[in-house]
């Protein structure tokens, strides 16, 4: 049996999220959904003091490449409301450079595919 002393709770355990963010808002979809790439801008400036710690860490993992929103929630164990904010006010002061995801792929009509496979099985038998 464990005592109530024995184990410290974690710092983001300790903190609300509105705290965290700052009071702000989430942002649109349309603007960082799940699947959003994002990246640590490549300016070569001094990074601020100013930045709260959850946004110095995000800062710090964004810059090994391009990771999406839903992989940083993951990385940081801050919820997924709380990443997002976050991310969209680094991304509004210009730490970070966002991507959208790549669209789907048009499918391929159907006639097409027939007359390609007619045409490779009369030159191939």
């Amino acid at each position: 049996m464990t005592g109530f002393d024995e184990r410290e709770p974690e710092a983001a355990e300790l903190v609300r999220p509105y705290v965290i963010t700052k009071g702000r808002g989430l942002p649109d979809e349309e603007q960082l959904s799940l699947i959003t790439l994002v990246t640590a801008a490549s300016d070569d400036r001094q990074r601020p003091t100013r930045l709260s710690p959850e946004e110095q860490s995000l800062l710090e993992l964004c810059t090994a490449g391009y990771l999406s929103v839903a992989e940083i929630a993951g990385h940081t164990r801050l919820p997924m409301g709380v990443v997002k904010i976050l991310l969209s006010a680094l991304t509004e002061g210009g730490y970070l450079i966002t991507r959208p995801p790549v669209q789907r792929a048009r499918l391929a009509d159907r006639q097409i595919l027939e007359e390609v496979l007619n045409g490779l099985r009369t030159k191939f038998g």
